[in-house]
């Protein structure tokens, strides 16, 4: 007889950041932080890209390029931190950042996008649990629509969250599509 181990949320959030952390550090010390030269379109772009890529594989059934689904939607939250710190940072920043500050900012990012997980699971009563990965990616693209009208209309909104609540929407949406293919396996 094996003995499973039950994660609750937070620990399996946890373990999902810490191996997205982990390539983002990664390619900090490789490139430096070169993303700091993307506007907020191209982190959406970017992120349209790998979650269209997601629901192109769900629709088809079938791949080409070795990166699968999981590395598509770890890309998606590390581009949704990407974004969140480009809008913290003040204009006339400088481009290269320390990895210990990409570090502790990667952190504080997570921390808020955390905190709003729990709350919501807290009122959802964890809805997303039964929720498909289809809905997750076109949950993320719904969001990167909002996002590109926001743009469309210089950052004003009338009754609606901001560019930034967007953002963690869409970190949490991944992390959920990860942790319910972790618990597919």
């Amino acid at each position: 007889m094996t003995d499973s181990i039950v994660m609750t949320t937070d620990q399996q959030y946890d373990k999902i950041i810490l191996s997205c952390k982990k390539i983002f550090i990664n390619k900090a010390s490789d490139y430096g932080t070169a993303w700091r030269v993307l506007r907020t379109i191209s982190i959406v772009d970017q992120i349209f890209i790998k979650a269209q890529r997601i629901r192109t594989i769900q629709e088809k059934k079938d791949q080409r390029i070795g990166d699968d689904i999981a590395s598509e939607f770890k890309g998606i939250i590390n581009y949704a931190v990407i974004g969140s710190i480009q809008l913290e940072l003040p204009a006339g920043s400088p481009e290269e950042l320390p990895v210990d500050r990409v570090s502790a900012l990667y952190d504080s990012h997570i921390s808020i996008a955390k905190k709003l997980m729990q709350d919501k699971n807290h009122d959802y009563g964890e809805a997303w649990r039964s929720m498909s990965q289809e809905s997750f990616v076109d949950l993320i693209l719904m969001k990167l629509q909002r996002i590109r009208q926001i743009l469309i209309n210089e950052g004003k909104t009338l009754i609606s969250e901001g560019i930034d609540a967007n953002y963690l929407d869409i970190l949490n949406y991944a992390v959920f599509a990860l942790i319910l293919l972790s618990e597919s396996k």
